[in-house]
């Protein structure tokens, strides 16, 4: 590492792109910057706060940077040497496989449209990528439908474009034989045949020219000029635009009718209807003309799903989906950054606007990258938005929804839970030095606030996943003053692991590994409890929360650090957060029930809507608790036996609250407490012994 601080030293403070290598000098990542020494010294010194950042620099051993003249040739350069060297540290996409493009052959002189998987070429224009195939090729028949074009898998165009390539030649080598260049001819040849059929008309039309979904180019029926029409038509279709579209169809229809060609209008009105039935399917999301696309990421620890909505005039007209790998080791803003080069660089479909959740780091360098694809005639410039509510913020929510979905799809594809679980286990029984993989885990929590309910929680996981039938709640017993995570988890861990619980089949088998939600002081304390207990067969470690540290009792020299992104960590994090969520959910339950407790619950009989009903007649709990026999009687809201019981309880708990007051107007204040009414052990034991059954319910006389 000195060695690779002096060489940097020598790095210019210029825009460009830098290379970190390992020992065997392969590229681990790549990354642009402004000033490529100060962006390289953030790596090195560890001012970068990226989790990533420590297991990187531990295997740089060389490093390579290029410079360039500003930021925006420096974010090209990177996008093409991470296509390249496919660095690990980089975001990328999960499976390598070609996505399907629809795409016109604008070189021919009769361009044809297909589906297709090729890499792009110079003189043919993509449209997509289409992440299901089968839209794609759906989208191939409509567009033929609504504008008759040449299909590439045609055998009559193979011919056609042989011949017109013929005769292209011959005209070029005259022209040449005159003294062209040989650039001047190739043009001037093309020009000179665009009025000219390459067929006789009399010739035999193809299949599809036959059912209307072919111009009839094969059979002399179109000009090249004509046909080049029908390409800049279907060009426009496919890249969203079919409001202007129609109204040119729309025009022509009715100009085919005045003519009386009703045979021409009604063609067109097919078209019109085609247009309009891929309309009805897709979902209108915008009350104006809105030309984006909309990306919504959704990560978990390891993997994360990416959805671009395609909105063209307001509408959703096509919608792909991605799966990202090293989910975890690379931050939000790097994985929108890649994935915007990787996307953008195989797409030709530009937007105006691009939304996201968070705008990325280099929004303008983005910006001006995608501005210079877009290429608009009228100086339309592309802007990144990340709305924070309105109509955009919903179709964020929309896609950020569907790329849940993504991921759970791609997950149940390939078993990927399964194989992450099972990497799990492995890691932590090495990690943590056990017998065999942990098979069986608990883990316990415990919630209070205040030292009040306090309730602890054990779940387990059973090879990896939850167990929830063995999901067991835990009422704190031990009297407390205040919260003691400590004595808590003690008093759990003897009735848990007490012999006649651990005789019991409802607890299950004994555990292979325990985890506490906690530091190193609940794991002495538990160490404590099971050295009592004399229980020395079951590893048991703590969950540090803040920095997702293992402390284990046999390492004195620190935690165990399981790697950032690793299935490990992500299944003990996962264990933790499911023990947290039913900790707090039971302290939240009998929170509750305290709250709203009365001392007419203890009345035999009374149940809600008797109690509430007695309630509204007597107006107040105090008119209640004054009121005699025969008036409670009189109300007719309860049976006689009832009301007996009802002033019986109310007549036993007048009697012992007059006994708490006097008691504690008797009792001396706490020291140093005036509000505390007496130290703990000096209260008197009718007011300790209070429950929270004991407490009326007081809204009324509020």
């Amino acid at each position: 590492m000195a060695r690779i601080k002096r060489e940097l030293a020598e790095v210019p403070a210029l825009p460009g792109v830098y290379l970190w290598k390992d020992a065997s000098g392969q590229v681990i990542y790549v990354g642009k910057a402004k000033q490529l020494r100060a962006r390289m010294r953030q790596y090195v010194n560890f001012q970068d706060e990226r989790a990533k950042i420590p297991l990187l620099v531990e295997q740089i051993d060389s490093f390579e940077y290029l410079v360039v003249d500003n930021e925006h040739e420096s974010l090209v350069l990177e996008k093409n040497l991470i296509n390249q060297h496919a660095p690990f540290f980089n975001a990328d996409f999960k499976d390598d496989k070609s996505y399907p493009f629809i795409a016109l052959t604008k070189g021919d002189a009769f361009p044809a449209i297909k589906y297709t998987r090729e890499r792009h070429r110079p003189d043919t224009k993509y449209f997509g990528p289409y992440t299901d195939s089968r839209a794609a090729r759906a989208m191939v028949d409509v567009a033929r439908r609504v504008v008759p074009l040449c299909a590439a898998s045609c055998a009559d165009w193979r011919a056609l474009t042989r011949k017109a390539e013929k005769a292209e030649e011959r005209r070029a080598k005259e022209l040449r034989a005159e003294g062209a260049s040989a650039a001047e001819a190739q043009r001037a040849a093309r020009a000179s045949l665009l009025d000219e059929p390459y067929r006789d008309g009399a010739a035999r039309p193809c299949f599809d020219a036959h059912v209307g979904l072919g111009p009839g180019a094969c059979c002399g029926r179109i000009t090249p000029r004509a046909y080049a029409d029908h390409v800049a038509q279907i060009e426009r279709f496919l890249a969203g635009h079919h409001g202007e579209f129609v109204d040119e169809l729309t025009a022509e229809m009715r100009q085919a009718a005045d003519e009386l060609d009703f045979e021409r209008a009604a063609r067109i009105k097919a078209r019109i209807d085609t247009i309009g039935s891929l309309a009805d399917r897709q979902h209108a999301v915008s009350s104006r003309s809105l030309d984006a696309d909309v990306v919504g990421f959704f990560r978990e620890e390891t993997v994360a799903g990416v959805h671009v909505l395609v909105v063209r005039e307001g509408r959703i007209i096509n919608s792909n989906e991605f799966v990202l790998n090293r989910g975890t080791d690379v931050p939000d803003q790097d994985l929108l950054h890649n994935f915007l080069l990787r996307y953008y660089d195989a797409t030709t479909s530009i937007p105006h606007e691009v939304i996201v959740r968070e705008l990325p780091e280099d929004t303008e360098v983005m910006e001006g990258w995608l501005t210079e694809k877009l290429a608009s005639p009228h100086g339309a410039k592309v802007r990144f938005c990340a709305p924070r509510k309105g109509e955009k913020a919903e179709l964020v929510a929309m896609a950020e929804t569907n790329a849940r979905h993504t991921l759970m799809r791609y997950k149940v594809r390939t078993n990927y839970d399964d194989k992450r679980i099972n990497n799990a286990l492995l890691q932590l029984e090495s990690a943590l030095a056990l017998d065999a993989p942990p098979m069986r885990i608990e883990c316990f929590d415990i919630s209070t606030i205040h030292g009040s309910y306090t309730v602890a929680s054990m779940v387990v996981f059973t090879g990896g996943k939850p167990d929830k039938n063995q999901y067991r709640r835990f009422k704190i017993k031990t009297p407390l003053d205040e919260a003691n995570d400590f004595l808590s988890m003690q008093e759990v861990m003897s009735r848990r692991y007490a012999p006649e619980r651990m005789a019991d089949e409802r607890f299950g088998s004994k555990p292979d590994l325990i985890i506490l939600d906690g530091g190193k002081p609940q794991l002495t304390a538990v160490l404590a409890m099971f050295e009592e207990m004399g229980i020395d067969d079951i590893a048991v470690c703590g969950l540090a929360k803040r920095d997702e540290e293992l402390f284990v009792p046999w390492q004195d020299t620190g935690p165990v650090v399981l790697p950032g992104g690793s299935a490990s960590l992500y299944l003990v994090k996962q264990v933790r957060d499911e023990a947290h969520r039913f900790a707090i959910t039971f302290h939240r339950e009998l929170r509750g029930k305290g709250m709203t407790a009365s001392i007419l619950d203890e009345v035999a009989g009374m149940g809600p809507v008797r109690k509430k009903a007695l309630l509204k007649h007597f107006k107040s709990f105090r008119n209640l608790k004054a009121a005699t026999l025969e008036e409670v009687k009189a109300a007719r809201v309860v049976p006689d036996e009832v009301a007996e019981e009802v002033v019986r309880v109310l007549a036993q708990y007048t009697v012992q609250r007059e006994a708490s007051d006097a008691a504690l107007n008797a009792a001396p204040d706490a020291p140093g407490d005036p509000d505390a009414g007496g130290a703990p052990e000096d209260r008197p034991a009718a007011l300790a012994a209070a429950s929270p059954d004991e407490i009326p319910e007081v809204p009324h006389e509020r």
